[in-house]
C-alpha cells in the first residue's frame, strides 16, 4: 500500500527527494536510481514508510527519541498553546517562562550542583558551547582575581603590565578527548571529534585538541586485570595533560559511555580517577551527555550513574526525546561565578538557545518521562534487555556484547577465538554492501558502523519491551547469520 502525505503523493515526494534534499552523512551517489527511504509515521517504537512498510525503530532516531512515537498530539498541544502565548522571543538579555521553567527542571534532575543552563539548538551546538565557556572561565577567573592577586603590598603599586600578565596566566584554551569519540559536526566540536575519517576532510581545525584512548577493554591484553587498565588509562591521561601544558589545558570532555566504536563502558575507578586529576590540575571535566543524558543508561544522567561529578554537561536528544531541536550545557556555580562580576560576560549566543517552543515541547517531554516512569522501566528491564542480546553471542560473527541500560553495541569479528577484526574492504563489503540494507529490508533501523572497530549499535526507545527485546534479536540473528556465511 502506498500512503500519500499531505500536497505529494508517494511517488512526488520520491522524486522531489531526489531533486532537492541533500541528506546528513549520506553517499547520494546511492540514490540515483534506488529510492530514498521516506518515513511517514512512527508509533510506539515503529515506523512506517511511504509504501506502508513498518520498522522497529532500534536507534531511537539517533539515540535521541526516549517516548517513542505516540504522544505527538499530547507534545503538540503543548506546543499549539506555546504558539498561541509566545511564538518566539530570544534569551539575549531577555527570559521567557518557558526557558526559566526548562532551566528550573534540568537542574532538578541533573546530578550534584550543576544548576545553570545555557540552551542551544542542539548537541554539536552544546559541545561548541561548552569548549567556548571552559576557554573563557578562566579569562574571567583571572579578571575577578586580578585585583587581589596583584593587591599592593608595602606600598608597591601594580603596573599594567603586571596585571595583563595576570590575566594572561588565566589563559587556556586546549581541550583533551578520546579516540574514536564523537561528539559533534560544528568545527569546534569536530575537533574534539577523536574520527579521523571526519576530522580529515576539514583541517586544519580549531586548536588544539589532545586525544587520548578510550576505555574499549576488549583488545587489552586477556591476563590484564580491570584496576590494571584503569591505572593504565588514567596515566595516559595524566602523561597528555603534562604533554600539553597543564596551565594551557581549560576541559577534558568524555562521554559517561563512548558512543562511536561501540558502547564502551568505564572500568571500575576510572571517572573517580578523571576527577581527581582534573581537580589536582584545575581543569574543567565536562561530561558529553547529549546521548547518555535523560534515561538512556538506566538513570538520568550518565554522569549520576558512574558518579563522575562534572563542572559541566552537554545535552540534546533525550530533553526534547528529539520532538523538537534543543540541548544546552548545564554547569556549576563555581563555573557561573566568574560571570556573575560587574562587567563579565560570557561572550555567546545562539538565535534559537531556549526558544520558547522548543521549551514547552521539551518540559512536556520530561513530564511525560516523569509520569511514564521511563527512567525506572530502563532500570527494570536493562537486565533483561542484555540477557536477550547475549543470545547473539552464540553466532561466530559476534565477538562482544558491551552496553548499559538501552545502549548496546555488538562488535563483529572474523575469528572469536583471537578476536581477529575485519579490514577496511571486508567492512565496506560487510557493513554497507551487506548488513544495513539487509536489516533495513528484514524491518529493522540499527546502525552498522566502523568508525572503531565493526559494530552493530543498538539502542531503543527507552519504552521498548520484552516483545521489541525479541524482535530485534530474531532480525538480528537471522541476518548475522547470513553474512557470516556470505564471508565463510
Amino acid at each position: 500500500m502506498t500512503i500519500p502525505t499531505a500536497g505529494l503523493s508517494a511517488e512526488e515526494l520520491q522524486q522531489a527527494a531526489k531533486d532537492h534534499l541533500w541528506l546528513h552523512f549520506t553517499r547520494m551517489a546511492g540514490y540515483r536510481e534506488a529510492d530514498v527511504p521516506i518515513i511517514v509515521r512512527g508509533d510506539g517504537c515503529y515506523l512506517e514508510d511511504s509504501n506502508g512498510k513498518r520498522y522497529l525503530d532500534a536507534l531511537a532516531g539517533l539515540f535521541a527519541v526516549q517516548i517513542g512515537y505516540s504522544y505527538g498530539d499530547e507534545v503538540g498541544e503543548a506546543a499549539a498553546a506555546q504558539l498561541r502565548e509566545l511564538p518566539f522571543y530570544t534569551n539575549w538579555s531577555y527570559a521567557h517562562p518557558r526557558a526559566i521553567e526548562l532551566a528550573a527542571e534540568v537542574a532538578s534532575l541533573a546530578p550534584g550542583d550543576l544548576s545553570r543552563v545555557f540552551f542551544t539548538s542542539g548537541g554539536s551546538e552544546a559541545v561548541e558551547s561548552a569548549w567556548k565557556l571552559a576557554r573563557q572561565y578562566y579569562s574571567a577567573r583571572g579578571e575577578a582575581r586580578r585585583g587581589v592577586a596583584r593587591a599592593p603590598t608595602g606600598g608597591e603599586v601594580p603596573t599594567r603590565v603586571d596585571e595583563a600578565q595576570a590575566v594572561r596566566s588565566e589563559r587556556r584554551w586546549k581541550a583533551i578527548s578520546r579516540h574514536i569519540a564523537y561528539h559533534g559536526t560544528t568545527m569546534g566540536a569536530l575537533s574534539i571529534n577523536g574520527i579521523p575519517a571526519l576530522r580529515d576532510p576539514f583541517e586544519p581545525l580549531v586548536p588544539e585538541v589532545h586525544h587520548v584512548r578510550n576505555t574499549n577493554r576488549y583488545h587489552r591484553p586477556a591476563e590484564e586485570t580491570e584496576e590494571e587498565f584503569t591505572r593504565f588509562l588514567l596515566d595516559e591521561l595524566e602523561h597528555a595533560i603534562e604533554a600539553a601544558g597543564p596551565e594551557t589545558v581549560c576541559m577534558v570532555i568524555f562521554e559517561p559511555v563512548q558512543n562511536a566504536g561501540g558502547a564502551f563502558t568505564p572500568p571500575a575507578g576510572y571517572f573517580a580517577g578523571v576527577r581527581e586529576l582534573c581537580d589536582r590540575y584545575d581543569i574543567l571535566l565536562c561530561a558529553d551527555e547529549v546521548i547518555t543524558g535523560f534515561g538512556r543508561t538506566g538513570a538520568w544522567f550518565g554522569s549520576e550513574k558512574y558518579e563522575i561529578r562534572p563542572d559541566l554537561i552537554t545535552i540534546a536528544k533525550g530533553l526534547s526525546s528529539a520532538y523538537a531541536s534543543i540541548g544546552g550545557v548545564v554547569a556549576t556555580n563555581k563555573v557561573m561565578e566568574p560571570f556573575l562580576e560587574s562587567s563579565s560576560m560570557y561572550t555567546h549566543g545562539i538565535t534559537f538557545g531556549g526558544h520558547p517552543v522548543q521549551a514547552a515541547i521539551a518540559l512536556k517531554n520530561l513530564e511525560i518521562m516523569k509520569r511514564e516512569r521511563i527512567v525506572e522501566h530502563v532500570a527494570d528491564e536493562q537486565d533483561r534487555f542484555r540477557d536477550t542480546l547475549a543470545q547473539l553471542l552464540e553466532l561466530p560473527i559476534v565477538g562482544d556484547l558491551r552496553g548499559t541500560g538501552f545502549f548496546y553495541a555488538l562488535e563483529l569479528v572474523k575469528d572469536k577465538e583471537t578476536r581477529a577484526t575485519f579490514d577496511d574492504e571486508e567492512c565496506e563489503t560487510l557493513l554497507r554492501g551487506f548488513l544495513s540494507p539487509r536489516l533495513f529490508e528484514a524491518g529493522l533501523i540499527c546502525r552498522a558502523d566502523d568508525r572503531g572497530d565493526p559494530v552493530v549499535q543498538i539502542s531503543p526507545p527507552l519504552v521498548a519491551g520484552q516483545q521489541e527485546f525479541d524482535e530485534m534479536v530474531g532480525i538480528l540473528g537471522d541476518v548475522l547469520a547470513e553474512a557470516w556465511g556470505r564471508i565463510t
